[in-house]
């Protein structure tokens, strides 16, 4: 059984920066894509980023396009999400989720097999 736990969010002024993490544990990491989504209260789940099980292939929602950066460390076991340029739009609690690579897709949230709990993230004006 994949346990995620991510950290790092917070409370922050539009145009600062936060680093996100996210932990695996349970699983050999190297044998999973990973990615991260954000819900906002009122909204459904929404793709930000994804990376493959090498690092080779990533994804990213055009409105992060440019101003996040997905990463991975696999002798960490741990995924990451560089966020600047924040706007209070990217408000929202963000989540990591895995899945055993080899998928065709990894952008939506019915392609991921396991979810940490969020982490939340709030910009202000």
């Amino acid at each position: 059984q994949v346990q995620l736990v991510e950290s790092g969010g917070g409370s922050v002024q539009a145009g600062d920066s936060l680093r996100l993490s996210c932990a695996a544990s349970g699983g050999t990491f190297s044998l999973y894509d990973m990615g991260w989504f954000r819900q906002a209260p009122g909204k459904e789940r929404e793709f930000v980023a994804a990376i493959s099980w090498s690092g080779g292939r990533k994804y990213y929602t055009d409105s992060v396009k440019g101003r996040f950066t997905i990463s991975r460390e696999n002798g960490m076991n741990t995924l990451y999400l560089q966020m600047t340029s924040l706007k209070p739009e990217d408000t929202a609690v963000y989540l990591c989720a895995t899945t055993l690579r080899g998928r065709t897709s990894i952008v939506h949230p019915s392609d991921y097999s396991y979810w940490g709990q969020g982490t939340q993230v709030t910009v202000s004006s």
